[in-house]
């Protein structure tokens, strides 16, 4: 079963890492992956850019609404995700604990099943 694994964290604190922070957090949380990734087993990871540079479309009647940002009111912003083909749910929560062990500070990893509904490809 696909499972995606959503990444939450305070978006100031891990915009202020010093280069070399980032260079090991990325060095680890790579070393998480790799035997998924071996196996065949990680789909698509992405690391979203900052809520500055997000733009909602907000429901509002028959017209709906754009506007600059995200207006979330949370203290942790979703920083990016993981798609991963695990057995069950404790496949998933492993790996999410694994991610969580290679990340400094605080933050939080929602696991969700994934269904999909039609494949697609992007160009390369």
């Amino acid at each position: 079963m696909l499972y995606a694994i959503l990444c939450y964290n305070d978006e100031a604190t891990v915009g202020a890492w010093s280069k070399a922070e980032e260079d090991k957090v990325m060095a680890d949380l790579w070393a998480v992956q790799e035997p998924y990734v071996q196996a065949g087993r990680m789909g698509p990871v992405a690391r979203l850019l900052p809520t500055t540079a997000a733009t909602t479309l907000r429901k509002n009647g028959d017209e709906p609404l754009v506007i600059d940002g995200p207006f979330a009111e949370t203290k942790e912003q979703l920083l990016g995700f993981y798609v991963v083909d695990c057995d069950d749910l404790d496949g998933a929560l492993t790996l999410a604990r694994d991610l969580a062990k290679a990340n400094p500070g605080l933050g939080s990893y929602e696991i969700r099943p994934v269904l999909t509904h039609r494949a697609g490809t992007l160009p390369a």
